[in-house]
């Protein structure tokens, strides 16, 4: 239990690899959807190309805005470049990497399953099987023009009964496939190229500029993080004075049923201390309007300043 707990705190204060793990996941659950899918193409002139292209690149864009929305930090990146400026400036580059940062996590799973779709070749085959040339296949040569369209139209459907004894059938199918794989493989290898240059030649930029931008986003997700968890202590705690505050004008109803409540005043300036003197709702509103307007500024000292005056006022 201690080891899973561990590994359960390291991923929930380390929003990096929670990503990345749901990245992981996505890719994975892609490529159990593709192989668990039912592709049946409708071999139909008109409806080939929009089912073929249809299934490869529909699942995608909904897996890139399934990435996009269960990255956190999408949300916070889209807060960081709406809110206004205030006290603090807005970083534009620390915007861009994390900008960069979510569309790269995003788009692994789409990736993979254009990949999958390709290196299969069943989508492309029931995509340009009616584009296929016919005077590159011998078994179209004595037919109408319609006649070859329909069947052209019918190479994805092998048990069909005009194409069950065709012999051009397995050679459109094997050309088609061809291209399919082909083009898969060479995405995958413009991919892994890119990746490694990516990596090689990182060391020949400022790599200060890419660590300031990467600590000051990181530092974005974890302020906002602190934030909400300090705004939900503070609710329970208002919630609990609130309550006790209903139930001490009940006082003598709640003794009759033996209910043991606090003394009056006992734990009442723990609780003032951990409010924080905030015991209003209008104060917890200028509040939560003033950290949207009028972020503080990224200085300790003055921060604490700007904090003490913000609290006379209030």
């Amino acid at each position: 239990m201690d080891r899973f707990r561990m590994i359960f705190q390291y991923f929930q204060s380390n929003s990096e690899s929670v990503m990345n793990g749901i990245c992981g996941l996505l890719a994975l659950a892609s490529v159990k959807m593709y192989t668990c899918f039912d592709f049946s193409c409708p071999c139909l002139p008109r409806y080939n190309m929009a089912y073929g292209l249809g299934i490869m690149f529909v699942p995608p864009i909904a897996l890139f805005l399934c990435g996009l929305i269960l990255n956190r930090q999408s949300l916070v990146m889209l807060e960081e470049w709406r809110r206004p400026q205030g006290c603090r400036k807005k970083d534009l580059a620390v915007i861009r990497y994390m900008c960069s940062s979510i569309m790269q996590r995003a788009m692994i799973a789409p990736v993979i399953w254009i990949i999958v779709t390709l290196l299969d070749g069943k989508c492309l085959i029931c995509a340009f099987s009616s584009s296929v040339d016919p005077e590159k296949f011998v078994g179209f040569a004595n037919t109408s023009l319609v006649q070859v369209q329909q069947l052209l139209a019918k190479v994805p459907c092998k048990d069909d009964e005009l194409m069950r004894n065709n012999t051009s059938r397995k050679a459109v199918s094997r050309y088609l496939r061809c291209w399919s794989q082909a083009l898969g493989w060479s995405i995958l290898l413009i991919l892994i190229i890119a990746a490694f240059l990516a990596c090689w030649l990182r060391p020949c930029f400022n790599q200060a500029t890419l660590l300031q931008a990467r600590h000051w986003s990181n530092y974005i997700d974890i302020e906002q993080k602190i934030f909400e968890e300090t705004c939900c202590e503070h609710s329970r705690l208002f919630a609990h004075k609130c309550i006790l505050h209903f139930f001490e004008s009940m006082r003598r109803e709640m003794k009759l049923h033996s209910f043991s409540l606090p003394r009056e005043g006992e734990g009442a300036e723990g609780e003032e201390n951990l409010l924080r003197d905030i015991t209003d709702k209008d104060q917890v509103n200028k509040l939560l309007k003033m950290w949207y307007y009028e972020k503080p500024p990224l200085n300790v000292n003055q921060c604490t300043l700007y904090k003490f005056s913000q609290h006379t006022d209030v």
